[in-house]
């Protein structure tokens, strides 16, 4: 017969304060050599879901700190979506709300057209970029509109790099995020996608996708 090994809970309630206490001097001392800080530039791409659903998520919470903020869709504009109804009724003295884009690119089947929509949304994007008073700009799926090559990456890049200013966040969202804007960026997440409702025959539903 095999002996049962018993934990004694004061005993492992020990081991678990001491091993807590060792991550958390590692922490502090990881901490204590960070100090300053800048305006980020941060990429949101990949193939899963939650893009743009992480980049609102820190737009609500600039709105909620009073830090005003703006956003440029440069795909959805002609969606109705939650965020934009929530933002401009109710929050539209913080956060100036652009939806500059016509649909995707299969939607309006016309590529002067898309390519005058994202110009239009990037100049807009500058010039909130520029006004320091903005201390976060969400340019939501603008890596749509240079992955098709409807704005120069490098023009792009070039912008963030010697005129944003040094406080201002800037957000970029969508899918394959071009080369050379993750190189500048400070803070890059890839979405990977594992399941989707969508492959199953499931549409988009509204709190969820919009």
């Amino acid at each position: 017969m095999t002996e049962q090994k018993t934990t004694d809970p004061a005993e492992d309630a020990l081991r678990h304060a001491q091993k807590m206490a060792k991550k958390k001097a590692a922490r502090d001392k990881i901490m204590a050599r960070k100090e300053g800080e800048k305006g980020l530039i941060i990429v949101n791409t990949g193939a899963g879901k939650g893009k743009s659903s992480a980049a609102f998520g820190m737009i609500l919470r600039c709105i909620a700190h009073e830090m005003p903020c703006a956003v440029v869709q440069f795909i959805k504009g002609a969606w109705s979506t939650g965020e934009r109804t929530l933002i401009e009724n109710h929050f539209g003295d913080l956060c100036q709300f652009h939806a500059m884009g016509e649909g995707f690119t299969w939607e309006t089947q016309d590529k002067d057209r898309d390519i005058a929509a994202a110009r239009r949304g990037w100049e807009k994007a500058k010039d909130l970029i520029r006004d320091d008073r903005n201390r976060m700009v969400l340019l939501d799926e603008i890596n749509i509109a240079l992955r098709y090559d409807y704005l120069p990456v490098d023009e792009v890049v070039a912008f963030l790099e010697t005129e944003k200013p040094e406080m201002t966040h800037v957000v970029l969202t969508g899918r394959n995020a071009k080369e050379e804007l993750i190189a500048i960026a400070d803070l890059v997440t890839e979405m990977t996608l594992v399941k989707h409702p969508f492959r199953s025959g499931i549409k988009g539903q509204v709190g969820v996708e919009f």
